[in-house]
């Protein structure tokens, strides 16, 4: 891997002429790139005084920041290894620092910082990064071997503690090249990002930018929409979920306009650039399934939406992108990856470079159901490929429910079907003991609107086979959040949680909207 991408990025400053900015609650940060690459030198160079070697360990538990990203760079330029924890699922303190063997922890959580324990407030990481420290000690000349890891992530943990995983530096940049032939980031490009960083995901278009050459632009989702308005990014990096908020959002806009408008659809086009900017030329998405409507609705608006696949175990594996497109499938097998099915449509993932082999922190049996000994993945998921080479994933292996009376309903086309309604942001659906399908609903609204729900319920039932009609929908009190532990990290609804949050009206036969 010695010309590699990453390898490139830890050893080559970049080329002059491209921003990295921060867009939060506070004020607006921007930093020229080869700015950010001297002050994670600095950062690099502070922390190897304090002992810092190749193949320790440092944690970072902070939203997005200036310093996540130099903490993040600083250690690659050690060769130290990154351990990124979502805020909130995991606590800073001396536990979790002899769980996972870390040197130094980092945390924005002021209660939390213990210097002499290691445990660092992120401001010091600023600090640091400021100005070279006295007679600096040059930094090692590191060169990463595909198969060396270079962060912990961990997966989004729908049940119990999350699995940790080494990721390999071969992963990171098979991904990074993968993507950059498909999409060709360059000057021009400015990409938004604001989901956390502590998803290793999201840390690609930090490297990218220093490979390729483009501007990046970071903020966090609660600040995302005044973000966008003011970045007019040409690429945003979102999920599912933000764009069926961000339609929302246009609709109502669009309905306002309408009213002195005589053309709606450009009253739609008008209210989307209003929100989006006008410079974008794609919005990537992933991470959960994409509903048929939205993507249609973004088409209607200019802004064409390329879905993709792929999982932590496996980094990017499918993407529809310009020129290589299919209205319902995640794309393309993309390169240094093999899509590999069974006669039951079960999908398998073949990489020419694993993110791993196993889990590094998961309970006894978890890595052998995942993986094969050569780094092969079994998604748990299900779908084809057809006669162009697309992949359409149908569902998961554990998205039948096997009701009681013999009956397996594959739910996610269903649980479609309840999304279509603007009233309706989530919807899982569960089997009772008395063989019905019931529905939980988050609603779109902190006021559900009851009879939007029961109305999309008719609508829905008219729509499928009678053995898939839904018996009975339970509205949740207020929307699913992460803080709620109801969404992952990624805003996907996590089935065994709202499983067990809704217990027992799901078998009560009085509960929610009857059909």
């Amino acid at each position: 891997m010695t010309h590699s991408a990453l390898n490139q990025l830890v050893t080559t400053a970049p080329a002059p002429g491209h921003r990295i900015t921060f867009r939060g609650a506070g004020p607006t940060e921007s930093y020229p790139l080869e700015e950010l690459y001297t002050m994670a030198g600095n950062l690099a160079a502070a922390l190897q005084r304090r002992g810092l070697r190749r193949g320790d360990r440092i944690g970072i538990v902070a939203a997005n920041c200036l310093e996540w990203v130099l903490l993040d760079l600083a250690a690659l330029r050690l060769g130290v290894l990154t351990a990124g924890f979502e805020a909130g699922k995991f606590a800073p303190g001396r536990a979790l620092m002899e769980q996972y063997a870390l040197t130094l922890l980092f945390t924005d959580e002021a209660d939390a910082v213990d210097a002499h324990a290691g445990i660092l407030s992120v401001a010091e990481a600023r600090t640091l990064a400021a100005q070279p420290g006295p007679s600096p000690q040059p930094l090692p000349q590191i060169s990463y071997a595909a198969d060396e890891p270079t962060t912990l992530k961990f997966t989004s943990g729908s049940t119990g503690t999350p699995k940790g995983l080494a990721a390999t530096a071969g992963s990171i940049d098979s991904s990074l090249r993968a993507v950059q032939e498909m999409f060709a980031h360059g000057p021009g490009d400015e990409l938004f990002v604001f989901l956390p960083l502590s998803l290793l995901q999201q840390r690609y278009w930090v490297y990218s930018a220093l490979c390729f050459g483009h501007d990046l632009t970071i903020s966090t989702y609660g600040s995302a929409f005044p973000a966008l308005r003011r970045t007019a990014p040409t690429v945003v990096m979102g999920v599912p979920a933000f764009y069926e908020l961000a339609k929302r959002h246009i609709e109502t806009r669009a309905a306002r306009a309408a009213e002195t408008s005589a053309d709606p659809g450009q009253a739609l086009r008008d209210a989307a650039r209003q929100l989006f900017g006008d410079r974008v030329r794609y919005l990537w998405t992933g991470s959960a399934p994409a509903g048929a409507s939205m993507l249609a609705f973004f088409a209607a608006c200019g802004l064409p939406v390329y879905e993709g696949y792929g999982m932590n175990e496996t980094c990017i594996v499918t993407k529809n992108h310009p020129g290589a497109h299919k209205e319902g499938s995640v794309g393309r097998v993309v390169t240094g990856k093999q899509v590999l099915l069974d006669e039951q449509g079960n999908i398998s993932v073949r990489s020419d470079f694993p993110v791993g082999r196993g889990y590094s922190y998961a309970e006894p049996g978890a890595s052998e159901r995942i993986f094969a000994p050569d780094g092969t993945v079994r998604t748990g998921d299900v779908g084809y490929v057809d006669e162009d080479g697309f992949l359409f994933v149908t569902g998961r292996a554990d998205d039948v429910i096997a009701l009681g009376n013999g009956r397996n309903i594959a739910v996610r086309p269903i649980e479609e079907r309840m999304r279509r309604s603007p009233a309706i942001e989530e919807c899982v659906l569960f089997g009772s003991d008395r063989s019905e399908l019931v529905a939980v609903v988050s609603p779109a609204d902190e006021v559900p609107d009851e009879a939007a729900i029961a109305a999309q319920l008719e609508t829905a039932n008219a729509l499928g086979p009678r053995h898939e009609r839904i018996s009975r929908v339970i509205v949740a009190p207020e929307p699913f959040t992460i803080a709620s532990g109801l969404l992952s990290s990624q805003y996907k609804p996590l089935r065994p949680r709202i499983r067990a949050a809704f217990a027992a009206e799901i078998e009560s036969a009085q509960a929610g909207i009857v059909a």
